[in-house]
């Protein structure tokens, strides 16, 4: 039996990977694995975006991958340099939980929701549809992403290992 390669994303980073190799990201809670898939030419791409919007940034060095409207088209770059078709992309995510509750709902404290709003609206930018989600609840998820099959697992100490 043949091992795959796996290739670990960070929390605020991204990666491409072909040929059957596995893309994979631990601790989504209110961040989001946006996973990018062109069937056609077997490329996966995968994002942890931890914030919806780069307008929020106080970095001295400013991380693209950090944030859905940065990461989301740098990864769409990414893919297209490896020889994906932006026309094929299909999408992909899980996370966006609200981790925390609080008695005020004020916009600020809905980091996790509204990464998954961000996520959503970036990707109809491009016309890129979202196939599959497993997003919100309250509880964290660990995902792998398959180069050649586009299959995101996605693995949960509640909910145990969901496929999509």
């Amino acid at each position: 039996m043949m091992q795959q390669q796996l290739v670990k994303v960070g929390m605020a980073d991204l990666n491409i990977a072909s040929g059957g190799a596995v893309l994979k990201t631990t601790g989504l809670g209110s961040c989001v694995g946006l996973a990018l898939f062109d069937e056609q030419n077997h490329i996966a791409g995968l994002a942890h975006v931890m914030l919806p919007t780069s307008g929020i940034a106080r970095d001295s060095t400013f991380n693209i991958a950090k944030y859905a409207d940065t990461a989301i088209p740098d990864l769409i770059g990414k893919m297209v340099e490896a020889g994906a078709n932006q026309k094929k992309m299909i999408a992909k995510m899980a996370g966006g939980a609200q981790m925390f509750a609080f008695s005020a709902q004020s916009d600020a404290m809905r980091i996790g929701p509204r990464n998954v709003e961000s996520c959503k609206q970036i990707l109809s930018l491009y016309e890129i549809p979202v196939f599959g989600e497993d997003t919100g609840g309250s509880y964290g998820r660990t995902v792998e992403f398959d180069s050649l099959s586009g299959v995101l697992v996605i693995r949960s100490v509640q909910f145990g290992v969901k496929e999509i």
